[in-house]
């Protein structure tokens, strides 16, 4: 059968976050903003609960903490949600990276197509973006900066404690699109200065469609985000729309499972990731691996292995390992890595590259065992 490898793409919901949720189901049968009945109450009292979980992870207030559908959503409203500040403000200028995943990518492009001023900083060979030059393009009419914690196809952690910490002095606005190391790197997150930042619940076992934008405030004040859709006065006006109550419980205990476990969850995916490294080192093939590892997260490598057709290799050991070559939201038409691509990896080698991400929970010897057919298969075809 099968390892599952493609965490970065969408973790397996936890078992417990399951029955914490048909708990829901069964039990919590209202609508948390229905105020005049029992019903109402019991769905209202789950939703805070889940809020003061994510709060916990994150080290921040509850009152901090807005749900929405995913941090695709999320990302949207702390950068769309900015326009009415920026027009009475004068500020039109938006700064963020070429490797952010496209909910940033594809929103910043149409702030730009109204008008807006977007500048892209582009990563050298270790997949990182350098913090001063970020923090060199900042000027008096900057908006916004939005820079990714854990870049979603190499693992590759950003800069994203200089350029806050710098931002924090100068009174920018920083977004933080925490998608893929929430729940991972949690220390490094409590510490981080930011004014807005990004997850959804299923990058850490948590279940699809439902995510956080925190929003921190600022001597009382949260940020200038203002909703971007209409219907309802939810989530404090942030996000219209009828609170999916199970779905929420679900995010928060999976945020609660996260913290109690992160520091055992670390050493596991530190032994995986040694365990994948050594079964490619006994199986005599060349490869390379893409991004400064220095910087990389225990979870995720990004892997080169020249001569091979990475669609190719995918495609004859899905049997054996769920693996990908990019990100799960380009991968209906196949085109070459732009996060490989910006870091300046020649076209040939990125067509040789796939990603490989686990989790915790996943057993090390299934993986090894697995992944020897896959490095079996990769040699044949450079042979």
């Amino acid at each position: 059968m099968s390892v599952y490898l493609d965490y970065n793409a969408s973790a397996p919901i936890n078992e417990d976050v399951l029955e914490c949720m048909f708990d829901v189901y069964r039990n919590a049968i209202g609508n948390a903003d229905s105020r005049t009945h029992l019903y109402g109450e019991t769905a209202r009292n789950v939703v805070e609960t889940a809020r003061k979980q994510v709060a916990s992870l994150l080290a921040v207030k509850p009152d901090e903490i807005f749900f929405t559908s995913g941090a695709t959503e999320s990302n949207n409203i702390a950068i769309q949600g900015l326009r009415e500040y920026a027009q009475e403000n004068g500020k039109k200028h938006i700064i963020t990276t070429s490797i952010e995943h496209k909910a940033i990518l594809e929103t910043v492009k149409s702030m730009e197509r109204e008008g807006f001023e977007v500048e892209f900083v582009s990563p050298d060979l270790s997949g990182r973006v350098d913090a001063e030059k970020v923090l060199s393009k900042v000027r008096d009419d900057t908006l916004l900066v939005s820079v990714m914690h854990v870049n979603n196809e190499t693992g590759i952690i950003q800069p994203v404690k200089e350029i806050g910490n710098a931002l924090k002095e100068r009174g920018t606005l920083f977004h933080i699109d925490a998608t893929q190391s929430c729940g991972k790197l949690v220390e490094e997150i409590r510490d981080l200065h930011y004014n807005m930042l990004s997850f959804s619940a299923h990058k850490l076992m948590g279940p699809q469609g439902v995510g956080v934008l925190a929003l921190k405030k600022n001597r009382y004040k949260l940020p200038p985000v203002k909703n971007i859709m209409y219907g309802g006065q939810q989530e404090h006006g942030i996000r219209p729309g009828t609170i999916p109550v199970a779905l929420v419980a679900g995010c928060g205990r999976a945020c609660e499972i996260a913290e109690q476990n992160y520091l055992d969850n670390e050493t596991k995916l530190q032994t995986i990731k040694y365990d994948i490294l050594d079964s490619i080192r006994q199986a005599e093939i060349k490869y390379k691996i893409n991004g400064d590892q220095n910087y990389c997260v225990n979870s995720t490598l990004n892997i080169c292995f020249p001569g091979v057709s990475s669609e190719a290799l995918m495609l004859s050991t899905k049997q054996y390992c769920s693996i990908s070559n990019g990100s799960a939201c380009t991968s209906q038409n196949y085109s070459p890595s732009y996060v490989l691509t910006a870091m300046g990896i020649p076209e040939d080698e990125i067509e040789s590259s796939v990603r490989i991400s686990w989790g915790p929970d996943e057993k090390p010897e299934e993986i090894v065992k697995n992944m020897e057919m896959l490095l079996s298969f990769a040699k044949q075809m450079i042979s």
